[in-house]
This record gives structure tokens, C-alpha cells and sequence, in this order.
């Protein structure tokens, strides 16, 4: 089971630094590669659940962690 977390960890990571990356402004990240519409005035739909996705992710990574914790002990 503890192999099994590592492994989903490791996927969670990733998945959670590129979202984060897609959230940087317009010229910095994959924000600047076009992979995110730049919105003018107010915030984009994409925009808003690229934010839904990365809170999903984070909570993942949190609950993830605490079960390898919970492993380890």
C-alpha cells in the first residue's frame, strides 16, 4: 500500500506544479505559451476551473500526504 501511495504522490506532484505554473500571469509559465486565455476584464471560465482543478489537486496532495503519514507511523 505504501509503494501504491508513493507512486499516486509522485503523480499528484506533477499534476498540482503544472497547474500552478498555468496559473502565472500572462507572460510568465505556461500561462505565456498560450496554454491560458488571457481575460479582459473580469475572470475567463477556463480561468475559473483551472482554479477549481488546482484547489481539487491541493486538497489530493493534503489528504495523499496525510495517508503516507499515516503509512509511516
Amino acid at each position: 500500500m505504501l509503494q501504491v501511495l508513493a507512486v499516486v504522490h509522485v503523480f499528484i506532484s506533477v499534476a498540482l506544479v503544472t497547474l500552478i505554473l498555468m496559473h502565472s500571469g500572462r507572460d510568465t509559465g505556461f500561462g505565456g505559451m498560450g496554454f491560458t486565455p488571457a481575460s479582459q476584464g473580469g475572470t475567463h471560465i477556463v480561468e475559473r476551473n483551472l482554479t477549481r482543478l488546482t484547489v481539487v489537486a491541493a486538497l489530493l496532495f493534503v489528504a495523499n500526504t496525510l495517508l503516507l503519514f499515516h503509512q509511516l507511523k
